[in-house]
């Protein structure tokens, strides 16, 4: 049997995409061994999921994400303008089978979703 550990993002700057992830999930950057670096941060779950792992790569993001986060909100659009003011960036809204959704992309353009209601 195997469990889900983490769930990875490359990215340009490892310590400034925690930062942004961090203040998105109120939790906060894991300080270590080994300590924040521009190469390797992380962010510990705290209710027992899959940390968050930030690993710089050379190269910028360049097609859609092929796998992304998606987060419940009781009011989308609060949280998505909250987001916004953290550094998110806008994509779009959709409304498909009953379910409304905002996909948004991080300060790096990897992109999430904020849906209201589950499915």
């Amino acid at each position: 049997m195997i469990s889900l550990a983490a769930i990875t993002l490359d990215c340009a700057d490892a310590i400034a995409i925690a930062e942004f992830w961090s203040s998105v999930l109120g939790r906060p950057v894991d300080q270590g061994p080994p300590a924040p670096n521009p190469f390797f941060t992380r962010i510990l779950a705290d209710d027992g999921g899959p940390m968050l792992m930030f690993i710089q790569v050379p190269e910028a993001k360049s097609v859609k994400n092929r796998v992304h986060l998606d987060f419940d909100a009781d009011d989308r659009e609060a949280e998505v303008a909250r987001l916004i003011e953290l550094g998110a960036t806008h994509i779009h809204d959709k409304t498909e089978d009953g379910m409304t959704w905002t996909t948004l992309a991080d300060p790096e353009g990897n992109e999430f979703c904020v849906g209201s209601g589950s499915p």
